[in-house]
């Protein structure tokens, strides 16, 4: 697509109305670039990150969210810092987005329920490992009992995942969106932190 015909290369509205098409798009288009970003969290001594499946962004409230399992090690990280950085980029249509945004830990509410809800149950299967993501094995191993180390359980079994499941809300505080142009990039900044504050950028 040429630089004449892409609305979004120096217009605020378009650039907005374009990161949450891409965003939205991204948690039912499995094919999407934007669906898989690079979560970080941690503080000064103890950044990490890891990559998440976007499964939710609401524009009207300038949140995303995505699953996890509650005895992760990032949820502890969350805890003593619930600020993160979630990091977005579509090679095909030279995107970036940096997201900065402030974490909510769901357990055992509304939130999660609706979520585990419409998870299928051969997607709950990582929930129903033994022991917590990370925990060190003396072997290889899924970390799963043998009656669920298959795909022949049913989803009433995959209920027993539910204890595990937990679902990480990212108010958003700001997205720097940046455009990569042969004519020349662009780089934007939305605050979102208190009344919206649009600001251009240099690349």
């Amino acid at each position: 697509m040429s630089v004449e015909n892409v609305s979004y290369y120096e217009d605020f509205k378009e650039i907005e109305k374009k990161i949450w098409s891409l965003l939205v798009r991204a948690v039912n288009d499995r094919n999407s670039e934007f669906r898989t970003p690079v979560f970080i969290c941690g503080n000064d001594n103890d950044l990490d990150g890891r990559v998440v499946v976007l499964r939710k962004a609401d524009e009207k409230n300038n949140f995303i969210q995505y699953h996890s399992d509650i005895r992760s090690s990032k949820i502890e990280k969350i805890k003593k810092n619930p600020n993160c950085s979630i990091l977005f980029y579509g090679k095909k249509e030279k995107i970036q987005l940096r997201i900065k945004a402030e974490c909510k830990i769901n357990y055992k509410n509304d939130i999660t329920k609706d979520s585990w809800e419409k998870t299928g149950h051969i997607s709950r299967k990582c929930y129903l490992v033994t022991n917590g993501p990370g925990t060190l094995s003396t072997k290889p191993t899924s970390g799963l009992d043998n009656k669920f180390d298959n795909f022949d359980f049913t989803k009433e079994e995959s209920e027993e995942g539910y204890k595990n499941f937990c679902v990480i809300r990212c108010e958003i505080k700001s997205i720097e969106w940046l455009y990569l142009a042969a004519k020349g990039h662009r780089r934007a900044l939305i605050d979102l932190s208190g009344s919206k504050k649009f600001t251009w950028l240099i690349p």
